[in-house]
């Protein structure tokens, strides 16, 4: 982030408009919203300009710029139709410490112009730090549907009525859940409705329930967000994000789905990392209570789905038994994503008519499964976490009669602008594991294909196939014979 976005104070300041044709002309335009003191200043000031002026009690000057006009300015606009005024104007801004903004100009200027959702008080601004404005005016025109045009009316009230809050509420996190049910509730339509009686008892109504329940009751969400692509989450999972007060993150979870989350919540990291420093579930289980019993709204997150090998289970069950309430927020799952992303149908009908998932991680380092099942002819499975388990995985069901030639692929970092995919044999993943040097995490799929499916290989797949028996040898030996001479 090269610009770093901020609102700046202009009320009863001045700013001057260093032009006086179209250019200037939207930046008056856009400055008339505002409480600042407007000046322009140009050799010649066009009709439209010079009546928006008189109309907003700019003052008008009809001379050539010099530096002196900046002394106690709070910001410039360069809005000549000449390069070279505009150079003069910002080289004597950065001079003396003024915001310039050069029309067109970005490289010149030391602010630039976001597009703006103009719901006054509330304002949205747009940026694209100057690279794609066309993109940032799209944006604009999206959020401007979204939002009403009395918008603004909401901020109004809020702030009228932000002191009797105050005075009436003192837990902070009682204050936040007021304000969350009045605005998104009765009170915030009967405002955008104008129903000001309406709105007033509504108001009236919950503030004295919220004075009554001196005791915030806590709550835990275990979200499921999916396999890293931060688009992936759903939509419930990003309100939740939003209403979280602590976050209690995986390992797994890109960091870049916490943008969805307010920026105050407190984020506890309890990642498990294979062989390496890792926190306890029983220690997990015991912050989920600890900080939900202080009234608070814990977000836990996983990736992919809470329910699938997340350890879910244990959770609820320690937070239901401490009186808690808990939600589940399903996420989609990895094998999901990472099937989608390399077009690996998961079921073909007539063809592979089950599909089941399981682990290659346990407690127990020799852990069993059904390993006669899952070799049958048509059974197509995923295995999770089963990097280091592969060869295990590989010796089981070749010994209870699974063919080394069932064609087995790897997705690793699915979703990810990492991601790697890597066909190759049951008989040999082991070996494609170590010599394509996949570390995970990753999903092995086995028992899947294109071909069944009717559908081409897609060119990003890496394939292992290892070199037939006696190739290296005859590869030396033909090395060995002399070239025939010419």
């Amino acid at each position: 982030m090269r610009y770093f976005p901020i609102f700046v104070d202009v009320d009863g300041r001045d700013v001057v408009i260093a032009g006086g044709g179209e250019k200037a002309l939207q930046k008056l335009r856009l400055l008339a919203k505002t409480t600042a003191r407007i000046g322009i200043i140009a050799e010649t000031v066009g009709t439209e300009v010079d009546a928006l002026a008189q109309a907003l009690g700019a003052t008008v000057e009809r001379r050539r710029f010099a530096p002196s006009d900046l002394a106690g300015v709070a910001m410039v606009f360069a809005a000549n139709d000449d390069p070279h005024a505009d150079g003069v104007v910002a080289a004597a801004a950065k001079a003396q410490g003024v915001l310039v903004n050069v029309v067109d100009g970005p490289a010149e200027s030391s602010f630039i112009m976001p597009a703006i959702v103009d719901r006054d008080p509330v304002v949205v601004a747009v940026g694209t730090e100057g690279a794609a404005p066309v993109l940032a005016r799209e944006i604009k025109a999206k959020i401007e549907t979204w939002l009403p045009a009395n918008f603004g009316r909401i901020a109004e009230q809020a702030m009228a009525l932000r002191r009797r809050v105050q005075d009436a509420i003192g837990d902070p996190v009682a204050r936040r859940r007021l304000w969350e049910r009045l605005l998104q509730g009765l009170w915030r339509s009967a405002v955008l409705a104008g129903d000001s009686r309406a709105a007033e008892r509504e108001f009236d109504r919950q503030l004295a329930a919220a004075h009554s329940d001196t005791r915030v009751g806590g709550s835990v969400a275990l979200i499921g967000c999916g396999p890293g692509e931060p688009d992936l989450i759903t939509l419930k999972a990003q309100q939740r994000l939003q209403e979280a007060d602590v976050l209690v993150v995986d390992r797994l979870v890109n960091p870049a789905i916490l943008e969805y989350a307010r920026r105050d919540a407190v984020r506890i990291d309890v990642g498990k990392v294979p062989e390496g420093p890792s926190a306890a579930q029983e220690e997990i289980n015991r912050i989920l209570v600890r900080e939900a019993l202080k009234g608070l709204r814990v977000a836990r997150l996983k990736g992919g789905d809470a329910f699938i090998f997340a350890r879910a289970a244990e959770e609820m069950a320690a937070v239901r038994a401490a009186g808690i309430p808990v939600e589940v927020v399903p996420g989609v799952t990895a094998a999901h994503a990472c099937a989608a992303s390399v077009g690996l149908p998961l079921t073909l009908r007539q063809k592979v008519r089950q599909f089941a998932v399981v682990t290659g991680a346990s407690a127990d380092e020799d852990f069993d499964l059904d390993w006669e099942a899952l070799a049958m002819p048509g059974q197509a499975f995923a295995i999770y976490m089963g990097v280091r388990s592969a060869a295990h995985f590989c010796d089981k069901l070749l010994a209870a009669g699974a063919s080394p030639n069932t064609t087995t692929v790897i997705v690793e970092n699915g979703s990810l602008p990492s991601e790697r995919a890597v066909a190759t044999q049951l008989g040999e993943l082991g070996r494609a594991i170590a010599e394509k040097a996949i570390k995970g995490p990753a999903i092995i799929f086995v028992g899947l294909d294109w071909a069944s499916a009717g559908l081409s290989r897609p060119e990003k797949i890496e394939t292992y196939e290892p070199a037939p028996a006696g190739a290296a040898g005859a590869e030396q030996a033909a090395a060995a014979v002399p070239a025939p001479q010419g």
